[in-house]
């Protein structure tokens, strides 16, 4: 047997305290480290029946090999006879399995240094676990840290036991990172790695809007108030679709608070991001309206509603149009985030002018039709008349002149 001594134990509570690392799981790894150096040792790769015991109360550890008693002995390395097991203890029967001491003489320097390499793998294998567990809970949740450098852009911010990584298009745009600042972040993500777990954290998520809301405001925490839909632009806005499931409880005034008191929080936590609580509607013409504050409308015209499209036609006054639209689309871009429906702004002249285009209809080209005109008909005397003028025809010398057999008379009639 080794004396260790209770340094060991007191090394084992102090770990627990300060790393949260039990002393079970370090007692079993010391154990584990002087079977893996007792199989060096002897040049074996398996030693099923090999074991270390540690005796707490003497603080003395050592390996120890099982064997079964038998009346002829095969494999030395696994059965005893019984004559030998009565020499360990005498009330040893047959087919009894027996604990044999096998620490090699001189162990203890080849059993120390094992002991503290694997004993420092177990340490960071428990670390790591540790550090896992607690933040798959934390995912998708709100979190307060320390700001500790930034390298290749990305923004490294200590949340406890590890630090965790804010990348770059994580990051409010034009905000700077002074480490040392404390920040509160979103948990986005949480990697398993070779090393410690990679903790993935956002400042500009969406959520963290509604983890800020949840913490202000007392009648969301209780249900009474609900955060239907959010639509951030990290850094310069984002709209808030609330409902009440109270009738008797305003859902913009619950969250704005007392003087404003609820909501001024929330936007100097955010440094000063506007926000645009709008009431969220079953109706999609008001909710579309409420969405699109504050720009006054005139009229909201569905035109497509199914599971494949949600589009509206929005009509504001003219002198609304660019604010309805807001800076580079950012309202109604926010608008069409917030309420899932693709909105479409003209003004009212925009929409009077297509309306009339709409309506003017050009003529189409009809095929050319075969009109019959009636010319004026002509007597046939007047027909005969004008013969007889051009050619100087009289009509007695057309007879005169036309043979009496032609003309049907005999001479035996005269």
């Amino acid at each position: 047997m080794i004396k260790i001594g209770t340094a060991l134990f007191e090394a084992t509570e102090q770990l627990e305290r300060e790393k949260g690392i039990s002393k079970e799981v370090i007692i079993d790894s010391l154990c584990d480290a002087l079977v893996a150096a007792y199989k060096k040792h002897i040049k074996v790769k398996e030693a099923p029946n090999v074991e270390a015991i540690l005796d707490e109360t003497t603080g003395e550890i050592g390996v120890f090999r099982t064997k079964l008693v038998v009346e002829n002995v095969e494999d030395e390395n696994l059965e005893i006879s019984l004559e030998d097991a009565k020499e360990i203890d005498d009330e040893v029967e047959l087919e009894d399995e027996v604990k044999i001491e096998v620490t090699p003489e001189n162990f203890g320097r080849i059993a120390a240094q094992a002991a503290k390499q694997v004993i420092t793998q177990r340490i960071r294998e428990a670390e790591r676990n540790l550090v896992l567990a607690e933040f798959m809970d934390k995912k998708g949740t709100l979190t307060t840290g320390i700001i500790q450098r930034v390298e290749n852009r990305n923004v490294f911010v200590n949340i406890g036991k590890t630090d965790a990584i804010l990348p770059f298009r994580e990051q409010i745009p034009g905000e700077y990172y002074k480490p040392g600042n404390r920040i509160r972040v979103f948990v986005l993500n949480v990697k398993e790695t070779n090393r410690m777990p990679q903790v993935i954290v956002s400042h500009a998520h969406s959520e963290i809007v509604r983890e800020l809301f949840e913490l202000e405001v007392p009648e969301i925490e209780d249900g009474i108030v609900e955060i239907k839909s959010i639509a951030r632009e990290a850094g310069f806005r984002t709209k808030l679709a609330v409902h009440s499931n109270d009738p008797e409880i305003d859902s913009v005034g619950a969250c704005i608070g007392p003087r404003g008191s609820r909501i001024q929080t929330i936007v100097g936590e955010l440094k000063n991001e506007k926000i645009d609580i709008v009431r969220w509607s079953e109706d999609p013409v008001e909710y579309i309206v409420n969405a699109l504050s504050p720009a006054r409308i005139i009229s909201v015209d569905i035109l497509a509603d199914d599971e494949n499209a949600h589009e509206a036609l929005v009509v504001v006054p003219d002198d609304q149009l660019s604010l309805a639209i807001g800076r580079e689309g950012q309202n109604v871009r926010l608008a069409h985030k917030l309420t899932n429906w693709k909105i479409d702004i003209k003004s009212a002249s925009q929409a009077e002018q297509a309306e009339a285009a709409r309506n003017y209809e050009e003529p189409a080209e009809q095929p050319p039709v075969e009109e019959e005109i009636d010319l004026p008909q002509e007597d046939e005397a007047d027909e005969d008349n004008k013969i007889e003028e051009e050619y100087g025809i009289d009509e007695e010398d057309v007879i005169n002149e036309i043979p009496e057999s032609e003309t049907g008379e005999s001479s035996d009639e005269e």
